[in-house]
């Protein structure tokens, strides 16, 4: 039987391009090579060239370094009957666009890969941008009655013309506050504002990523993190694991979760037994709230008031082997290969779109 040809797409044009970069190298350390044949398709930085890489190329963080697609790797040319490079087909059957953040975990790539009619893993094209616009994902999340915090979103456009009228709408909030991109990831452009004289500075570092930065009132207590997986149609929710914050870190900041060796995590989260099945319940009324597939990472607080308050849901979570997702489900007795295999054989057996490819 010949094996399956899976392009890992990495990289992108988002903040996250080096950590996209990190995961994919932890797909490729335990892809099941007996199944499946990986290419390394990488999107560059800056130009958002799509390229061929080597499959030793240096993915790891190496003393503090991220690595990131080169840009003067060969061509890959992208329409939607696939992927060649120098008019020879590489023959894609499934893509695992392991891209985290706008331009892959936002429904672009999905929407490209439906009319491509290439099957992919993780999310459709809703689900994926809904649940990377976090004003859209807590309307969601609260119609179907999970706490969210309170707060608004401020446009660039809005803050540029009334920064005064921005500055009111935020005064019926309460200090602590936490500002970020609306449509970020790990927690690039997110600023804990102790007071007003440190707001402006933090809309304008948000929005330094994305024009729709959102204010939220801060929410004492616990970061709690719940992986879900599909496996064969059916949810698979791990027990929640608890990230422990260096009391260095003010909040679980990029420099955290990434660069300081930081954090360690609790799994499963030292928690009652009935907050423990009420989290894991939240985590599935997420994933299924937003029409999520494959896999997902959903983070709640659990707050010093025992209130259990729903942060977000991450699509295309980090993905090494030491990552928070995997970590969770190997608590729960599914090994970091076994996840890899299972998302791709939910990708090949799932119609995804409208008309049914």
């Amino acid at each position: 039987m010949s094996k399956i040809v899976v392009a890992i797409l990495c990289g992108g044009r988002s903040s996250e391009h080096e950590i996209s970069c990190v995961s994919a190298g932890g797909i490729l350390s335990a892809i099941d090579r007996d199944r499946y044949e990986p290419i390394l398709i990488g999107i560059t930085r800056t130009s958002g060239r799509w390229v061929v890489m080597p499959e030793d190329y240096p993915l790891e963080i190496v003393d503090g370094v991220l690595p990131s697609v080169p840009e003067d790797a060969p061509e890959v040319n992208t329409d939607i009957h696939g992927f060649s490079v120098n008019g020879k087909s590489l023959g894609v059957d499934l893509i695992f666009p392991i891209l985290h953040g706008p331009y892959g975990e936002d429904g672009t790539i999905q929407g490209f890969c439906e009319i491509a009619n290439i099957p992919y893993v993780g999310s459709g094209v809703l689900a994926s941008a809904t649940a990377m616009d976090k004003s859209f994902a807590k309307s969601i999340f609260s119609a179907h009655g999970m706490k969210v915090a309170e707060g608004v979103v401020i446009t660039a456009e809005k803050w540029a013309s009334s920064q005064s009228a921005c500055e009111s709408l935020v005064s019926i909030f309460s200090y602590p506050l936490f500002v970020k991109p609306a449509r970020g990831g790990s927690s690039r452009g997110t600023t804990k504002v102790h007071n007003s004289s440190e707001l402006a500075g933090a809309i304008q570092d948000a929005h330094r990523f994305d024009r729709k930065a959102l204010v939220e009132e801060g929410i004492s207590g616990r970061e709690i993190e719940v992986a879900v997986l599909e496996v064969d149609g059916a949810l698979v929710i791990s027990q929640p694991g608890e990230v422990i914050i260096d009391k260095k870190f003010e909040f679980y900041s990029f420099e955290a979760k990434y660069l300081d060796d930081a954090t360690t995590a609790n799994i499963p989260a030292n928690l009652p037994a009935d907050v423990i099945a009420e989290i894991r319940s939240e985590a599935q009324t997420a994933f299924t709230s937003l029409g999520c597939s494959g896999l997902a990472r959903v983070d709640f607080i659990y707050s010093d008031k025992g209130e259990i308050v729903i942060n977000e849901i991450n699509t295309m979570p980090g993905f090494t082997p030491t990552s928070m997702y995997p970590s969770l489900m190997a608590a729960s007795g599914i090994t970091y290969s076994e996840i890899i295999d299972e998302l791709m054989k939910c990708a090949l057996s799932r119609k995804n779109s409208v008309l049914g490819n």
